[in-house]
């Protein structure tokens, strides 16, 4: 089975300027419609089993009600939606309760988005409470492309995070942290964390409207990549796309011309989600 832990999708009557904004701020390309269906039909087409959804609350107000929604959502078909948390919510124990009692399997943050550091009192009280109540955490980790030189996830501040926090099942998205790949081997390693391999390997497929230079649309190489998964070990990483970010039949191509074991391609592209989300 292969699963997608790392893709997006809005409501019907919102994705299309949602990604018309998103567009326009990061300056790439989508490669679906944004909705659930067009998610179903691109996994069709790539040959991908399952996908996991994140929603991201942008602020606290939101979180509630979004939850409800993905839980309303998910179990149908090849979707599992997670819910969503915002460090500024009022009662972040009550809330992530709530979630458990949903039966959604996990939530996902996004330090830049929301505006705190991940390594701040508020977010360690959501992994600790996460932790407690047998929830994964995904977390943004690293810069934004539609944030440039913000940083609120930085791997070392990821690394001080899981040092104050309960233990938790934590997932770094964009291997370890977007544009900070050469932090990820020394400050994640030795620690429990995932990392997802979503929107990291190869090249930025930009809009074309001169924002970007050449040099500034590669990501990681085939030997970068495969350099942090064997410091990770294949056990911890999970297949990701960012989907509409990329498109997923060929990230999948992609992870699977990379010089790695079958056990380790197997981890990779199923087997650690499996375990993961039971």
């Amino acid at each position: 089975m292969i699963i997608d832990f790392h893709t997006h999708t809005f409501p019907e009557k919102i994705a299309s300027p949602a990604l018309e904004k998103l567009r326009a701020s990061s300056g790439t390309v989508s490669f679906t419609e944004g909705t659930d269906a067009s998610l179903v039909s691109s996994m069709a087409e790539a040959g991908i089993d399952l996908s996991v959804v994140l929603p991201v609350a942008t602020n606290p107000e939101k979180v509630h009600h979004i939850n409800e929604i993905s839980a309303s959502l998910t179990g149908q078909g090849a979707l599992i939606h997670f819910g969503c948390l915002h460090p500024n919510v009022d009662d972040i124990e009550a809330e992530v309760r709530h979630i458990a009692s949903l039966g959604l399997k996990g939530v996902k943050i996004h330090p830049v988005y929301q505006g705190v550091d991940i390594d701040d009192d508020r977010f360690i009280r959501i992994l600790s409470a996460c932790g407690e109540a047998g929830l994964i955490v995904v977390t943004h980790a690293g810069l934004d492309i539609g944030f440039p030189g913000v940083v609120h996830c930085s791997p070392r501040m990821i690394r001080r995070a899981i040092g104050l926090a309960s233990p938790v099942t934590l997932v770094l998205a964009h291997m370890g942290g977007w544009r900070c790949w050469d932090e990820v081997a020394e400050c994640v390693a030795d620690t429990p964390a995932y990392i997802d391999t979503s929107f990291s390997l190869g090249r930025l497929t930009p809009l074309g409207d001169g924002r970007y230079t050449d040099a500034e649309l590669e990501m990681l190489s085939p030997e970068d990549f495969v350099s942090i998964v064997r410091a990770l070990g294949a056990e911890r990483v999970l297949f990701g796309t960012d989907s509409p970010w990329s498109d997923q039949r060929s990230s999948l191509e992609d992870i699977k011309k990379l010089p790695l074991t079958d056990t380790e391609r197997r981890l990779i592209l199923g087997e650690n989600a499996l375990r993961l989300l039971k």
